[in-house]
């Protein structure tokens, strides 16, 4: 009870701004709280000078710095602000300000981003667990995925396929309680649901959940909806490509770009969609139309990103394996090195997608007998992989099979 008087004294001393910003804290999580994420907030869609509210915090003690732009709140005055929120007839205007700022954070947060991104975004993340806990009922139907999306999808980048898997369940769970068992964003849920499976190599499973995300679309008959429709038809084929059932994934694929090139502003996917087609007509050997592929999704993607794009690695890591199969190792060693280095530049040195362009660059010197410069880019590989995704996962032997029949031509 002493704390508390302490507190209300404190508190009356406080002008009415700066009372505002701390119970506007208070709605953010228990953790290290980015300013700029304050400075988004607005009181009736207006603006506030949060800076000198901030100052009057500091000046009694009642907001800790913790690093340049960083500020948190003691747990006793999150829990003192919390409860004079309450009292506020703006309470209910906070929190959906506090929410669209967060829901902001959710929607910029990259498809496929580098560890820079990673790090930016890593702050923020806390305070969307808790908008996905405690506060959702704040945001607006057409985005009340978002936050649980999001956080599912910054720890499935990085290969953390079990807090990932938490997220994407609560995610699907959430959605069938609040929109019932058949809507779009159910089907949205239950596809992100599947691509996380698909990638851990529970392929029964995620082809399972992608044929109930179309069939919520054929029931509901959203055929305007051109663009999700086009993900989970890409993401099928992938799968069956992985299966090598290539007439079905070939059909597949076709059906997805013919929906995705109707739509404008959706080039990067469009790309994508061809490096996917391209790798099937790769492994059919067909590798005149797999180049040309190749070729046109890396033209649109340097014409989006620049030189230096997680995808854009993907596209010449892909050139890379067909020249290697086309005997063209001069090249292929170039795109590889090329591939290597941006991955691990833009994702890190213990990324998935570093450890796949190790396996590569490993078989290419494997196909030209040079089995003592393949080893140590096998064993690396098989680091990550068995660190990130198990021994038993498809990759993971893939790269201890290589390693196996490397060894063996060694001792041979």
């Amino acid at each position: 009870m002493g704390v508390a008087a302490a507190f209300e004294l404190s508190w009356r001393r406080l002008r009415e701004n700066a009372q505002h910003l701390g119970c506007l804290l208070s709605l953010f999580a228990l953790a290290p709280i980015p300013w700029e994420l304050v400075e988004g907030i607005t009181i009736n869609n207006e603006a506030q000078d949060w800076k000198k509210a901030r100052r009057d915090l500091l000046q009694l003690h009642l907001l800790q710095p913790k690093g340049k732009g960083i500020y948190q709140l003691h747990p006793l005055l999150r829990e003192f602000f919390q409860g004079k929120l309450t009292g506020l007839e703006q309470a209910e205007d906070f929190k959906r300000s506090f929410c669209r700022v967060m829901v902001a954070v959710a929607k910029n947060m990259p498809d496929a981003p580098t560890l820079q991104q990673i790090q930016d975004v890593a702050p923020a993340i806390p305070h969307l667990a808790e908008v996905a806990n405690n506060l959702i009922k704040y945001i607006s139907d057409k985005d009340l995925i978002l936050p649980f999306c999001s956080l599912g999808r910054f720890y499935e980048c990085q290969g953390l396929y079990e807090q990932a898997e938490t997220w994407r369940k609560q995610c699907l769970d959430f959605a069938q309680n609040y929109f019932g068992l058949e809507h779009p964003q159910v089907a949205i849920s239950i596809n992100n649901m599947a691509l996380l499976y698909d990638e851990q190599g529970r392929y029964d499973e995620a082809e399972l959940l992608y044929y109930q995300a179309l069939e919520i679309y054929q029931n509901l008959q959203e055929e305007d909806d051109h663009y999700t429709i086009a993900t989970i038809l890409n993401n099928l084929a992938l799968l069956y490509n992985e299966q090598d059932r290539y007439t079905d994934a070939e059909f597949l694929f076709k059906q997805a770009l013919e929906k995705l090139q109707r739509l404008p502003g959706k080039e990067h996917y469009q790309a994508l969609c061809l490096i996917n087609l391209g790798l099937l007509y790769k492994y059919q050997k067909n590798y005149k139309k797999a180049e040309n592929l190749y070729y046109q999704a890396l033209k649109v993607m340097q014409g989006l990103w620049g030189e230096e794009h997680p995808d854009i690695a993907l596209c010449l890591n892909n050139l890379a394996c067909l020249y290697d199969c086309q005997g063209n190792y001069k090249e292929a060693k170039l795109l590889h090195d090329q591939t290597l280095a941006m991955r691990q530049r833009l994702l890190g040195d213990e990324h998935l997608d570093a450890a796949d362009s190790l396996n590569n660059l490993g078989l290419h010197y494997y196909s030209q007998g040079q089995y003592k410069e393949a080893e140590p880019l096998f064993l690396k590989a098989l680091q990550i992989r068995e660190y990130r995704l198990g021994l038993s996962h498809p990759d993971t032997v893939d790269t201890i099979e290589n390693l196996a029949d490397l060894r063996d031509r060694l001792n041979s």
